[in-house]
């Protein structure tokens, strides 16, 4: 079985961004790469990419924040805007460490947030990876049993570790034995933190305007944007569609493609090895 090296976070900071707190984990020398995380209950920067860190570190400055509503960050979102809640509170983190631009790197819900985050001022986005992201044709089909089941986490009899047992196992992952028990006991502990169950960041929008919103399919800005871009998703992904890479390969002037086969939601998990070597290369201009 392959092992993983622990995550070599060296420094670890709380950030003031417009008046809430954004934590941030760094490691490594080099040009700057964002790592963000997705957005099911209980998940974390560093959490998310344990497998990654030490491997991207040998040729970069990695820089891992929670996202706002997660971890060690403040809690709460504009749920009229999530993904342009996000971008901003991430730009701010760029604002405060000084970075003018830099590469990003986003899983899920973090990947709508980069990606928000390049429409919005691409001048401030370098390279960009996305895996599964979040926002892709979500109008143009009902949502996957999988985002049924996230969505629904904190809703009906409240959140569980069951209800978390039965997202991760059937839905993030396509093999569930290769997640460790104790994976679901942290992500469970940190998803009943008292703020976060009151206010849940990651919710079924109400508004058809932020439905509308969220699909970046429907927006006009995605076929100028000129930010080199890979976009890696698991063929077997039973949260956000396959069929999404696709649409922004099709969409996207500079945009690579690349399925994942035997692989579900959680790409950088799943097959950290290969996710690994196509990122570090990507992300250096090799490919």
């Amino acid at each position: 079985m392959t092992t993983h090296p622990e995550p070599p976070v060296t420094q670890e900071s709380l950030l003031d961004v417009a008046g809430r707190k954004i934590f941030v984990a760094e490691t490594g020398k080099g040009a700057p790469v964002l790592l963000l995380h997705g957005g099911g209950p209980g998940a974390s920067g560093v959490s998310n990419y344990s497998r990654n860190i030490a491997e991207l570190a040998k040729e970069h400055r990695v820089i891992i924040p929670d996202l706002p509503g997660y971890g060690r960050s403040s809690k709460g979102i504009d749920l009229a805007d999530p993904f342009g809640a996000l971008a901003t509170g991430i730009r701010g983190v760029l604002d405060q460490l000084g970075l003018g631009k830099a590469h990003f790197v986003g899983n899920s819900y973090g990947g709508a947030c980069a990606l928000r985050l390049a429409l919005d001022t691409p001048d401030r986005v370098d390279r960009m990876v996305l895996m599964g992201p979040g926002g892709i044709g979500t109008t143009r089909a009902l949502p996957t049993p999988g985002l049924n089941s996230l969505l629904g986490y904190y809703t009906g009899d409240g959140p569980s570790r069951l209800k978390l047992e039965k997202f991760i196992r059937n839905y993030l992952v396509f093999n569930a034995a290769q997640v460790p028990d104790s994976v679901i006991d942290a992500r469970y502990e940190a998803s009943i933190d008292p703020e976060v169950v009151a206010n849940p960041p990651l919710q079924r929008p109400k508004d058809l305007r932020a439905v509308w919103k969220m699909d970046f399919t429907r927006d006009k800005r995605l076929s100028r944007l000129p930010v080199p871009t890979l976009v890696l998703w698991g063929a077997a992904d039973r949260v956000n569609r396959p069929s999404g890479g696709r649409m922004l390969a099709d969409r996207m002037p500079n945009c690579d493609l690349y399925e994942v086969a035997n692989t579900g939601h959680w790409v950088q998990w799943e097959r950290a090895e290969l996710f690994n070597r196509l990122c570090a290369d990507f992300l250096a201009g090799r490919r």
